[in-house]
C-alpha cells in the first residue's frame, strides 16, 4: 500500500473513532474501531448475541458451508439475465469486462443438471416437476401424490385434444397455485432465455459498477418497496431512523433488506479490484479498507454503518431458522447432479450442517409476526410478500450483469427463506415443512440452490468481518 493510501486510511480511522467517542455509538476505550462499536451484545428482535453467532458461524458453519457450495448441485444456477427492466428505461448497461457473465454451454454441465433427469427421486431435480408440483417422483413412498400424478398424466393426454389457448389457461392456473405462497417473481428459470451459470467462475466481487444506476436501484428498493412512516422520499442512507418507529413486521422487512445490502457491501469491500502496476497485468482482487470505512464508518453513514453490520446478523439468523424449519424436507432431498459419489458427499455434508444448526438454541422466532387481528395480520402478510416480490423484479433493472446475477440469486434465496417460514400448518420454533406433504409444499431446484447460496453469502460476510476487525481495530 502506498504512503498516500496509508495516510488516507489512517485519517478515516481517526475521524470515525472521534465521531464514535462523541456519540451514543461510542464503544469502550481501547475497543474495536468505530465501525464495530455496536457489533456486540443482543441482536434486535432476536434472543441471540452477536458473539454466539460469530462462534457458531466462524468455527462450525462457515468451514463446512464454503466447501458444500462448491459441489456441482449448488454451483450451477439457472437464470434469465435478459429480462427487460419493468420499471424504467434500461439505459445504463455496464460495459466493463468485469460486469460480464460467462454462461455455461449445455454440453459442459453435469449430466443430471443438463438433462434435469426425471430418474432422480428429488422433485426439484425432475423435469416433470417443472411442469407439475405433483410429481410422483417427489417422494418414494406410495401416497396420495400418485393419484394426483395419474391425474396429471391424464391431463397431458387430453392436451392433444384441447386448444393451445385452453392449455395456456391450465398452465396459468398451475403457476398461480405455485406462486400463491411465493415471495419471488416466479418461473424466471423456466423462461426461454434462461441459461445456466457456473457461480464459481462468476464470483461476487466489485466490478466497477457505480454511480447513478446502482443508487437508483437501492433508492427504489428502500423508498418504494420498504415500509415507511411518512410518504417523504429519503436517501436510503438515512432510512434507518424511520425504521425504529415501525411495528415489528415492518422492522423485520427493513432489517432483512438492510442485512442483505450489508452482506453485498462486505463482499464488494473484501473482493475489490486492486490497483495494477501495468495495463498488461492480470486483474487481482483483495480487501479495500477505505471502501469498508466509507460504507460502514459512522462518520460517513450518518451513524448508521454499525447498525447495518448488525442487520447482517439478523438476516443470517432468519435464514438459518428457515433452513432448520425445512430440515425434514432436506433430509430426504437427494441433491441429484448425476454423479453418485458427488451426490452422496453433498447429502452427507447437508445432514452434517443440519445437525449443527439444529443445536443452535436462538433462532429467529417467526411466531411473533402477523399476530393480533386476523384480517389485518393477513393483509399485512400479503403486503409484506408483495413488496418483497417486487424487489426481486427490480433485480432485472441492475445494469451490471454479474451484479444482476448475484442480486437475483440472493433475493430469490431470501424469498425462499420467507416462503419456508410462513408455509406449513403452523409457524414458530417447533414447526417444520417436510417431504410427506410435498403435494402441499414444494421447493424447486432453483429455490434450493439460491437458499443455500444466500446462506453461504451471509456466512462468508460474517467471517470476512474478522479481517476488517483485525486491520481496523
Amino acid at each position: 500500500m502506498s504512503f498516500e493510501r496509508e495516510l488516507i486510511l489512517f485519517l478515516l480511522i481517526l475521524i470515525n473513532s472521534i465521531w464514535c467517542i462523541n456519540t451514543e455509538a461510542s464503544g469502550p476505550p481501547g475497543g474495536p474501531d468505530s465501525c464495530f462499536c455496536q457489533l456486540n451484545g443482543e441482536i434486535d428482535d432476536c434472543l441471540c448475541a452477536v458473539e454466539s453467532v460469530d462462534q457458531l458461524n466462524n468455527l462450525k458453519v462457515y468451514p463446512r458451508l464454503s466447501s458444500l457450495i462448491k459441489k456441482n448441485y449448488f454451483r450451477y444456477f439457472k437464470v434469465n439475465l435478459k429480462r427487460k427492466c419493468p420499471f424504467w428505461a434500461d439505459d445504463s448497461q455496464c460495459a466493463l469486462k468485469d460486469c460480464s457473465v460467462a454462461t455455461c454451454p449445455k454440453d459442459k454441465l453435469p449430466d443430471g443438471i443438463r438433462n434435469d433427469s426425471p430418474s432422480s427421486p428429488s422433485s426439484a431435480s425432475s423435469s416433470n416437476h417443472e411442469k407439475s408440483k405433483y410429481s410422483a417422483n417427489s417422494h418414494k413412498n406410495d401416497n396420495p401424490e400418485e393419484k394426483e400424478q395419474r391425474c396429471d398424466e391424464d391431463l397431458d393426454q387430453l392436451n392433444s385434444l384441447i386448444s393451445e389457448e385452453s392449455r395456456q389457461a391450465f398452465e396459468d392456473w398451475r403457476q398461480h397455485d405455485d406462486a400463491s405462497d411465493s415471495f419471488c417473481d416466479s418461473f424466471d428459470d423456466q423462461s426461454a432465455d434462461a441459461e445456466y451459470v457456473d457461480l464459481l467462475l462468476n464470483p461476487e466481487r466489485y466490478t466497477g459498477y457505480k454511480g447513478e444506476s446502482p443508487h437508483r436501484i437501492w433508492n427504489s428498493i428502500y423508498n418504494e418497496n420498504c415500509f415507511r412512516v411518512t410518504d417523504d422520499r429519503i436517501m436510503y442512507d438515512n432510512y434507518a431512523a424511520q425504521n425504529r418507529e415501525m411495528c415489528l413486521e415492518k422492522r423485520v422487512f427493513y432489517r432483512l433488506i438492510s442485512g442483505l445490502h450489508t452482506s453485498i457491501n462486505v463482499h464488494l469491500s473484501t473482493h475489490y479490484l486492486q490497483p495494477s502496476d501495468s495495463v498488461f497485468s492480470p486483474s487481482t482482487w483483495g480487501p479495500n479498507f477505505e471502501e469498508f470505512l466509507r460504507r460502514f464508518g459512522p462518520h460517513t453513514t450518518n451513524g448508521e454503518g454499525p447498525r447495518r453490520l448488525k442487520n447482517l446478523y439478523f438476516a443470517y439468523l432468519l435464514v438459518i431458522r428457515a433452513i432448520t424449519k425445512a430440515a425434514p424436507y432436506f433430509e430426504v432431498e437427494e441433491f441429484y447432479s448425476g454423479s453418485s459419489s458427488d451426490d452422496k458427499d453433498v447429502k452427507n455434508a447437508v445432514d452434517d450442517l443440519l445437525a449443527i444448526v439444529r443445536t443452535f438454541p436462538n433462532h429467529f422466532d417467526e411466531r411473533v409476526m402477523f399476530r393480533g387481528d386476523e384480517k389485518q395480520a393477513q393483509q399485512l402478510k400479503i403486503e409484506f410478500r408483495d413488496k418483497f416480490r417486487n424487489i426481486t423484479r427490480i433485480m432485472d433493472c441492475v445494469g451490471c450483469n454479474k451484479c444482476r446475477l448475484w442480486g437475483k440469486l440472493q433475493t430469490q434465496g431470501v424469498g425462499t427463506a420467507l416462503k419456508i417460514l410462513f408455509s406449513g400448518k403452523q409457524i414458530g420454533p417447533e414447526s417444520t415443512v417436510n417431504a410427506d406433504e410435498k403435494h402441499k409444499f414444494q421447493l424447486t431446484r432453483s429455490e434450493i440452490v439460491s437458499l443455500w447460496n444466500v446462506f453461504a453469502r451471509f456466512s462468508s460476510s460474517i467471517k470476512e468481518l474478522e479481517t476488517f476487525r483485525r486491520h481496523l481495530g
